[in-house]
């Protein structure tokens, strides 16, 4: 399966069509869901505005996304 989402999804969109991956944010301490900003940024973007890899995270996100789409 290919990615879902990649480093250019936006937060919102990603969050509205898979709401599984709200527990991904909370895990990392990400409030992107509720921030006013993530209307206009990507994940990519928040992400790395926090110090932490996108790369993984985002890889972490596909496969909650892959798992859900798999029941």
């Amino acid at each position: 399966m290919a990615n879902a989402v990649t480093k250019d999804s936006n937060i919102l969109e990603v969050a509205r069509k898979y709401p599984a991956v709200g527990m991904v944010f909370r895990k990392y301490g990400l409030g992107c869901i509720g921030c006013m900003v993530a209307a206009g940024e990507s994940l990519g973007e928040g992400i790395a505005s926090h110090g932490l890899n996108p790369d993984v995270i985002i890889d972490e996100i596909n496969k909650v996304i892959a798992e859900e789409e798999a029941k």
